[in-house]
């Protein structure tokens, strides 16, 4: 029995951690499946993923192979199988759309071919550039629900709860993407006419009149003014498509599911997978959460995964990270965990040009940060490389490969085409190892918080279809994608790690605000926002609640209509803005509180005038306030309406004013370190420590201000990653108090830990006696056995304990 519960992931009763590895069947040949499995093995996962590409299974319409009579590496059932031998899970990815480089994204030609109606057309009636499909159209479904009946057959008696191995489906890939990276909304005329009756749904007619100057009744006329809209409507054509298409998306999710389940397949986790990472950074990855939140909150039974293509983990990169975790914590219910289904691994040389390779720590640093913010299945794509195939018949791009990277495919994976294993295979496998040596304890932990919030704003990163003509829709745009992530998560978000802030994130579009549960947010805000969301957080901050704003105070509701509710009860007014386009050296210098500091350089400056309160920072020049603090009933707002730099006491000042102090803490001068902490219900914990820094760290680990470790310093190699146990029990009579050693592996006899020092420290309590040892020497007091390490872990990293 699989359950989604508490945010974990529990099979037959017990917190499991997912650890997967994608390995594409269909990729190798069959004789090759097994020593694919044993290398993956190998990493330390218990867990296989791989897609199920229509393209190959039914490249003619009706001539279905699902097991191998027609190529033996077409046996899906047993490749499954053979991973059930090998004591792994499996995650099956059916799509119909899959990606992985296939051609067509995987859907067979003859599906385009023999339903041309299903292809999009986008603004000004546009062909999409990309192979998108009309999701909902009839024919369409028709066809997949065709193939979902094939494959489920294959899939529902290997379901775990019959037996089988199978812990997870996915439904579809990454939807709504091809159109998103190519602006081109789905507007055939099956769409708009489902538009329309959407839109006649949700508003009362009149509205509907006002916001629309045409007919949406009248085909012809709804087909010219929506794909190519006028300026006076544009921006609320911007917004209805865009909740429309959350809509259609989760109907669309609804009726795979529908499909899947009238199958046998049920009861099981139904995976929806988010798409947005881009150029090694996270700025663009809420926007799939935008798009698909509403796809897999929608009923019990899903889970969301994220696609992860981050380069190396590192100070210029860790917040985004940190933060896209949180974002889609925000949108999930109380059961629903984190997962990422797609996360890249291996050495970044994706165009063989050794331009993107990445270091050996990549996989490593991203593996820690996710587990410790609560991720509980990592699917690590691409494990291993293969080879493309070619289809019997020569294919319309002039080539019969099944997919587009040549003859090869996933050089860059940690296990090659050529079954090599590339230099970042040992160093992931160290993580991997770390985490399942202790998966029973982090699948049941939650990390440790303090009392700030990220904020969330779904709206915000609904900016995937906007059309290129209309300036008001692109003045939107430009001042969303200015001050929703950059700024906010570059400065405020990487002060707030660096200074020790261990926080969660809250939808403050969606969900209800409650001081009492959050007692501080931190606002990316730009200069639009919701009228109903400025007036709840108004009524939160009078309630007590306080907030930090960092970007624009809010000044337009989303649509561009003049909105000040926020401001004005905050009783400040705007008087504009000052920027280096205005030919002039803008520079900001400190008052109040926040003074002295040295005046700073500055693009940007949202001025304001203040009736009450104190200015913080001025314009120079000008001397109007472009920071603030101001109190609003029994809360208090300090908004930053500026791009300032990452002054981490500036912004811990700030929380702290506010009713937020950051319990974690280390003393190291420069800064690069990331810690966290997770807890169960039996009070274990562990310290998640990340050095981003090429250069060795020693430092101590405070905790409310008291010595964690006994005072004993910790020392972590450069792009070093540690999980210290504290109060952990071993399940074997043994209990660790503390250790600057990671927990590696847990036997009945013995204990494995991978030192990170000149002398570590392990402090354990237990009845049982420990088998001496040349590699460490024992005090004992009582019951409790402090080691000390006659190992240097620069010469010899691993110290096995024996208990008798």
């Amino acid at each position: 029995m699989i359950e989604i519960k508490n945010k974990q992931i529990i099979i037959n009763g017990k917190p499991e951690l997912i650890m997967c590895g994608e390995i594409h069947y269909f990729r190798l040949d069959r004789k090759d499946w097994q020593d694919r499995i044993d290398k993956l093995k190998l990493s330390g996962c218990n867990a296989v993923a791989s897609y199920v590409p229509w393209l190959c299974h039914e490249p003619v319409e009706g001539e279905m192979d699902l097991t191998g009579a027609d190529r033996p590496e077409l046996d899906l059932g047993g490749f499954i199988d053979l991973c059930r031998d090998n004591g792994l899970y499996f995650f099956v990815r059916p799509g119909p759309f899959i990606m992985a480089e296939m051609k067509n994204e995987g859907i067979p030609y003859w599906v385009y071919d023999k339903h041309p109606e299903i292809v999009p057309v986008g603004w000004d009636g546009r062909p999409a550039p990309t192979p998108t499909i009309d999701y909902l159209a009839p024919n369409f479904l028709r066809e997949v629900k065709k193939w979902y009946t094939s494959v489920m057959k294959v899939i529902q008696p290997r379901l775990h709860q019959h037996g089988g191995n199978i812990i997870a489906v996915q439904l579809d890939n990454e939807i709504g993407m091809l159109s998103w990276v190519s602006n081109t909304p789905d507007l055939t005329d099956l769409v708009l006419a489902d538009f329309s009756d959407w839109l006649a749904r949700k508003y009362e007619r009149s509205v509907l009149e006002q916001r629309y100057p045409f007919n949406l009744a009248e085909v012809s006329a709804r087909s010219a003014y929506i794909r190519s809209p006028d300026e006076s409507y544009s921006a609320e054509l911007h917004t209805d498509l865009g909740y429309y298409m959350r809509d259609r998306f989760a109907r669309y999710i609804h009726e795979l599911r529908a499909y899947a389940e009238e199958c046998g397949v049920r009861d099981i986790p139904f995976v929806v997978n988010i798409h947005g990472t881009g150029g090694g950074r996270g700025f663009t990855f809420p926007i799939g959460i935008s798009q698909l939140y509403e796809s897999y909150t929608q009923a019990p039974g899903y889970i969301s995964g994220s696609d992860i293509y981050f380069g190396d983990l590192n100070m210029e990169s860790f917040q985004d990270l940190y933060i896209i975790n949180g974002f889609m914590d925000a949108v999930h219910d109380k059961d629903q965990p984190i997962t990422s289904v797609e996360f890249n691994c291996g050495d970044g040389n994706f165009g063989e040009t050794f331009g993107g390779r990445m270091d050996v720590s990549a996989a490593d640093l991203k593996t820690r940060m996710c587990i410790a913010q609560g991720s509980r299945l990592l699917n690590y794509y691409l494990m291993a490389g293969g080879r493309n195939y070619r289809f019997d018949e020569l294919g319309r791009d002039g080539n019969d490969r099944i997919a587009a990277t040549g003859e090869r495919h996933g050089f860059a994976a940690p296990i090659g085409p050529e079954v090599d294993l590339n230099y970042t295979f040992p160093r992931m496998a160290q993580a991997i190892q770390a985490m399942t040596a202790v998966s029973g304890k982090v699948a049941a932990m939650d990390e440790e918080r303090d009392a700030v919030s990220f904020a969330f704003v779904p709206d915000y990163y609904m900016t995937e279809y906007g059309y290129p003509a209309s300036e008001r829709q692109q003045a939107i745009r430009r001042n969303l994608e200015a001050n929703r992530a950059h700024g906010g998560w570059e400065i405020m978000g990487r002060a707030m790690l660096l200074a020790g802030y261990r926080f969660g994130s809250i939808d403050i579009q969606n969900r209800p605000l409650d001081p009492e549960r959050t007692p501080v947010i931190a606002l990316p805000s730009a200069k639009y926002l919701h009228r109903h969301v400025q007036t709840k957080l108004v009524q939160y901050i009078d309630d007590g609640g306080s907030m930090l704003i960092y970007g624009e105070m809010p000044l337009f509701d989303m649509e561009g209509h003049p909105c000040t509710i926020l401001a004005d009860a905050l009783g400040v007014k705007a008087l504009g803005n000052l920027s280096d386009q205005t030919r002039r050296s803008l520079s900001l210098y400190a008052d109040g509180w926040a003074a002295p500091r040295p005046e700073v350089r500055t693009h940007h400056a949202q001025l304001f005038g203040l009736s009450q309160g104190e200015a913080l920072f001025r314009a120079y020049g000008s001397d109007e306030a472009c920071a603030f603090e101001v109190s609003l009933g029994r809360g208090k707002v300090i908004a930053f309406t500026m791009a300032y730099r990452c002054d981490i006491p500036l912004f811990q000042t700030a929380l702290e004013r506010l009713g937020a102090n950051a319990a974690l803490t280390h003393d190291h001068p420069s800064h690069g370190i990331f810690m966290t902490s997770v807890r169960n219900s039996e009070e274990e914990r562990f310290i998640h420590i990340i050095n981003l820094d090429g250069f060795d760290k020693a430092f101590n680990v405070y905790d409310t201000g008291n010595p964690l470790f006994d005072g004993h310093q910790i020392t972590l190699g450069s792009r070093d990653g540690v999980m210290l146990p504290i109060q952990v029990s071993l399940g074997n009579g043994v209990r660790i108090l503390y250790s600057t050693a990671e927990l590696m592996r847990v036997e009945e006899s013995r204990a494995v830990f991978r030192l990170t020092q000149a002398e570590d420290v392990i402090r354990l309590e237990t009845d049982r006696e420990l088998l001496e040892s040349e590699h460490y020497a024992v005090i004992k007091e009582g019951r409790t056995y402090t080691l000390l390490s006659r190992k240097h872990a620069k010469v010899d990293p691993y110290l096995e304990i024996g208990f008798k």
